[in-house]
């Protein structure tokens, strides 16, 4: 260690480099596999001091939330990963290569694929059996992976027609694949490229399960094409996230009663929404507005609804930007 020691510190060892002549290679042989890869410039002209520590690089994506991640609500749980379903249907496809499971179904427009029955654990009595689900995430470039596992004993013959359970035979089982799975994506350096994508599954990305739309009467709502639990938990979490004060709420009655004063016109972090405008004093704040958020049963869907407790003249405008405030702040 030290200044000095075999295993001293060399970092800033390249600050002292000097330059020294080419080599210079006779005329009787041949030159071309010789060439300057770092050329040093004649003249070097030192401003700013050395860097005390290396900085870290700025993230391609700000806007990017975590790569590959397991979320769960009551029973249900699934892998969220911040790829297309088109680039992750092929990547699914070769973990279950590399384990040599075959896949007895495979439906890439839909993004279900099915293995053969499988031994697992050296299990004698049962045989097993997983099927994988391919959906869009609630944002365009997201998806979410589900996973079923289903159990036969081998006294059984093989049933011919499946009847997936809802839920996983078996929990841990299910687990255990859907841990596979995940930590499988996340080692992947080439997630995100574009060559990877199937052609086949990219018809599964049209349309994310959370999009702001017009209603019949021309008012903007969000709609979230989840149940209904999940959507209430994922509104409260994009709230508790955006940071904005939560009056009351109740599921029952299917509201929240929040706070909130607009978006700001600067930065783009969706989780600051004070907003600053104009006139004699440019650093005064828009007071804050109670609102209403309502979810709203719809089919097979989930409507959002905004609306202001008390009318003012910027009441429309700040209703829209809740609803967007909340569709950026959903994961």
């Amino acid at each position: 260690m030290g200044d000095e020691g075999m295993f001293r510190d060399r970092g800033g060892a390249y600050l002292e480099a000097q330059a020294v002549s080419q080599m210079e290679i006779p005329e009787t042989l041949d030159s071309y596999t010789l060439d300057q890869l770092y050329v040093i410039p004649e003249q070097i002209v030192t401003i700013t001091a050395p860097f005390e520590e290396i900085p870290m690089p700025k993230p391609i994506e700000t806007r990017r939330r975590e790569g590959v991640i397991i979320q769960s609500l009551a029973t249900n749980r699934w892998i969220l990963i911040d790829a297309t379903p088109g680039q992750v249907w092929p990547l699914v496809r070769d973990y279950w290569t590399e384990l040599q499971i075959i896949l007895d179904f495979e439906n890439p427009s839909n993004g279900i694929m099915e293995t053969a029955w499988v031994e697992v654990d050296n299990d004698q009595e049962k045989r097993h059996k997983y099927r994988v689900a391919i959906e869009p995430g609630l944002h365009s470039g997201y998806s979410e992976i589900y996973i079923v596992h289903m159990e036969n004993l081998r006294t059984e013959p093989i049933p011919l027609v499946l009847n997936w359970p809802q839920y996983s035979d078996s929990e841990d089982l299910e687990r255990e694949i859907m841990s596979s799975i995940s930590q499988y994506l996340a080692d992947r350096n080439d997630i995100y490229q574009a060559s990877t994508a199937s052609l086949l599954a990219g018809s599964i990305e049209a349309e994310s399960k959370a999009n702001i739309v017009e209603n019949e009467s021309g008012k903007q709502v969000l709609e979230l094409k989840i149940d209904y639990d999940r959507a209430w938990v994922q509104i409260r979490e994009a709230l508790e996230t955006a940071e904005i004060l939560i009056v009351d709420s109740n599921r029952d009655e299917n509201f929240f009663n929040v706070r909130f004063s607009g978006l700001t016109e600067e930065g783009n972090d969706p989780g600051f929404i004070r907003r600053i405008f104009g006139g004699d004093d440019e650093d005064a704040e828009v007071e804050e507005q109670d609102f209403s958020v309502r979810l709203l049963e719809n089919d097979d869907v989930i409507n959002v609804i905004t609306e202001a407790l008390e009318t003012s003249g910027e009441t429309n405008q700040l209703t829209v930007e809740l609803l967007q405030v909340i569709n950026d702040n959903l994961t």
